[in-house]
């Protein structure tokens, strides 16, 4: 079994969250330094070549991203850390921000220093209001010590929306719009926040960034797969014997996260699915554990590693009733912005829910899955692209469990 590696919680129990002192003792802001006396064009080649992509949704190359802000020319860029954690079961970000919250500014910084950008924003979920308070004063901390030099940081709380984790939807809510996605391109790189060249990459990418500037792009390459290098944190809840989290080289397998971080299902009973990623990620049968976690090798078998939130479902888990629980989540989601998401997710539920009350039919699940085909093609963000997910990959994996309750 894969054995822990810790990068990312590299502090975690080791100093006091709330004393800036102890991450400098620690040898915080080092690579900050090692930044500054850096080039830009150097700082960006060094996170591009180490191969750190982005530890959510799209898995896009951090450097690349940076690249594209550092070649806009504005007169103001922005660096905007997404913390609105809301996939269900998924605290990774959090857990960075309470324990270790100097390291996710430290990473700003350097990504400030390196696109020239001189201000900093934390979009965090509404629902993390203490959360807040510790980087708030993490933030106070590193002003009085003068370590961030000019750069400035500001956090700002969402509403409880699941649709601000997309990137353009948090940039309008950051702007005091209605989060709604925006039509890309322009990608918020070149025209972001206030239209300018703007970085969003969440906690646990920025948090990967000091270690690469203080150690080197090879050391980090080195680690994990080859295509998606570095580490990934898990949290894993669900019927399993250790309810947590973890973070483990990226070419762990699913069989390394569930019984060998996991401890295997609870009670001796046998495992039936895992969803990964969170609630839009697909459902993996057992015959897919040997999987590695990275993130390619996911997408090959129709799943994602998202958020890296890891729920397992044993023996006795009715997927219809999940995957209707599911649907509804994401109708009551939706913006409403584009059709094929407002329409499609609504009708997607309505179609569960008859199915799971035993009164669906054949052709009911055939409109179903069309339905979804075409949703993860037109809508116009990630979430109507990911929603019908989970429905695709059971019906594709757990068919019998559908037509069990067929009419």
């Amino acid at each position: 079994m894969a054995e822990e590696k810790r990068i990312v919680l590299r502090n975690y129990g080791k100093i006091d969250p709330l004393s800036i002192d102890d991450y400098i003792n620690a040898g915080g802001y080092k690579a900050l330094e090692k930044a500054r006396s850096m080039g830009q064009k150097e700082v960006i080649d060094e996170v591009k070549n180490s191969g750190l992509r982005g530890r959510g949704g799209a898995g896009f190359n951090a450097g690349t991203k940076w690249g594209f802000s550092y070649s806009t020319e504005a007169d103001q860029k922005y660096v905007v850390c997404n913390a609105d954690e809301g996939e269900p079961g998924t605290y990774k970000d959090r857990i960075i921000m309470e324990n270790d919250p100097q390291s996710l500014l430290e990473g700003m910084a350097i990504c400030g220093y390196a696109i020239g950008a001189t201000k900093g924003f934390i979009y965090m979920r509404g629902e993390y209001p203490y959360v807040a308070e510790i980087v708030q004063k993490a933030i106070d901390q590193a002003k009085a010590k003068g370590v961030l030099g000019g750069f400035d940081i500001e956090i700002r709380l969402g509403a409880g929306a699941y649709v601000c984790g997309e990137e353009t939807a948090l940039i309008e809510s950051i702007e005091g719009h209605r989060g709604e996605p925006r039509f890309k391109p322009p990608y918020p790189g070149v025209a972001g926040l206030w239209g300018k060249p703007t970085v969003v990459n969440n906690v646990e990418t920025l948090a990967n960034v000091p270690v690469i500037i203080e150690k080197g792009a090879d050391w980090y390459k080195s680690i994990g797969a080859a295509n998606y290098p570095g580490t990934k944190v898990f949290t894993l809840s669900g019927d399993v014997v250790n309810k947590t989290f973890f973070e483990l080289p990226t070419d762990a397998t699913i069989r390394d996260v569930v019984f060998g971080m996991g401890g295997g299902i609870v009670g001796g009973k046998k495992f039936k699915a895992v969803q990964i990623g969170g609630t839009s990620g697909g459902f993996i049968p057992e015959s897919l554990l040997d999987t590695p976690v990275d993130f390619d090798s996911m997408a090959k078998i129709g799943a994602t590693l998202g958020s890296g939130a890891v729920f397992v479902m044993d023996e006795d888990t009715d997927l219809i009733d999940v995957i209707e629980r599911i649907t509804k989540f994401f109708e009551h989601e939706s913006c409403g912005k584009c059709t094929p998401c407002r329409e499609g997710t609504k009708r997607m539920h309505e179609i569960l829910q008859k199915v799971n009350g035993g009164n669906g039919t054949a052709d009911d699940i055939a409109l179903s899955e069309k339905l979804g085909k075409v949703m993860s093609r037109a809508c116009l963000c990630g979430l109507g692209q990911a929603a019908p997910a989970p429905f695709l990959t059971t019906l594709e994996h757990f068919k019998a469990d559908y037509d069990a309750k067929l009419v």
